[in-house]
């Protein structure tokens, strides 16, 4: 089976396609400097972004693991994400609590999903 990268540098690929499933690296958010709410809207509209480009949307992810640097942020951040997740395509997830690659970052998402 085909494995199709998109979106690399010579470290990594932001899309990772084998056979129907995408693979997204780790998304953050647009501005690190925002609280909980803003990172977490701007890095789901990443995570859209890229879903579309690969072919797929929200509705056709499989799983999310969410790395929040605080787990204060836990209920701000799934305020966020509630209101994002379409009723009845609700992924499988998990959210752990995590020291990210720069301290301003507060939430960091990985997703697996499914081609259309």
């Amino acid at each position: 089976m085909t494995i199709k990268r998109m979106d690399s540098t010579p470290r990594m690929s932001r899309i990772v396609e084998h056979g129907n499933t995408i693979y997204l690296c780790g998304q953050t958010a647009k501005d690190a400097n925002a609280d909980i709410k803003e990172q977490t809207t701007t890095t789901l509209e990443k995570i859209e972004e890229l879903l579309e480009k690969a072919g797929a949307d929200k509705k056709h992810i499989l799983s999310v693991t969410i790395y929040v640097r605080d787990m204060k942020d836990f209920a701000a951040m799934n305020e966020v994400w509630d209101a994002w997740v379409v009723d009845g395509y609700q992924p499988a997830r998990a959210c752990v609590e995590a020291r990210m690659a720069r301290p301003e970052l507060l939430v960091e998402m990985s997703v697996i999903a499914a081609k259309k």
